[in-house]
C-alpha cells in the first residue's frame, strides 16, 4: 500500500507578531521619556558667550540698545556700532514709530537693513520682548541679539 503524503504548501505570509512587540517596547520608552523633556532648564543669559552673527555688508545696520531705566537708543551705520547714539526715545511707542520711518525711508531708496538689539543684563525680559514686539509692528522681519563675551 502506498502511502499518500499529506504535503503542505509554505506559508507566505509575513509574522508580525515581532514588530508589534518592538514597536509595544518603542511606545513605551517613548512615553517614560516625553514628560522629562518637557522640564524646564534655568539660563543666564548674559553671561553666556555666542558666535557673531554673519552681516551683509551691503545692508544697513540698525542697532537698538535698552537701557537699565527702560530708555531706548538707536544708531543707523554700516555696521554695528555700541559706542555712539543717533537717537534716543524715552518710551516703547516712540521707538516704534522711529524705526517704523527709518524701515519705510531705507525701502523706498531699495536698502537693506539688519536690526540688532542689546539689552542691558538689568533689564527684564519683558522689556527686551515688547522691545521685539515694537520692531515686529515696525516691519522688522529679522532681529539679532548682541551680547558681550564673559
Amino acid at each position: 500500500m502506498a502511502r499518500i503524503r499529506n504535503r503542505r504548501k509554505p506559508v507566505a505570509e509575513m509574522n508580525v507578531v515581532p514588530y508589534i512587540d518592538v514597536m509595544l517596547v518603542l511606545l513605551v520608552i517613548f512615553m517614560v521619556t516625553a514628560p522629562m523633556l518637557n522640564q524646564g532648564v534655568k539660563v543666564d543669559l548674559p553671561k553666556v558667550s555666542s558666535e557673531a552673527l554673519p552681516q551683509d555688508n551691503n545692508a544697513q545696520v540698525l542697532t537698538i540698545s535698552i537701557k537699565a531705566d527702560k530708555t531706548y537708543y538707536w544708531n543707523m551705520g554700516s555696521e554695528v556700532d555700541t559706542d555712539t547714539v543717533q537717537d534716543t526715545a524715552l518710551t516703547l511707542e516712540q521707538m516704534t514709530r522711529a524705526v517704523t520711518a527709518i524701515m519705510n525711508q531705507n525701502r523706498s531708496q531699495g536698502k537693506q537693513v539688519q536690526v540688532f538689539v542689546r539689552g542691558d543684563k538689568a533689564v527684564d525680559y519683558g522689556s527686551v520682548m515688547a522691545a521685539m514686539g515694537g520692531l515686529q509692528q515696525a516691519g522688522v522681519g529679522n532681529v539679532g541679539l548682541i551680547t558681550e563675551a564673559p
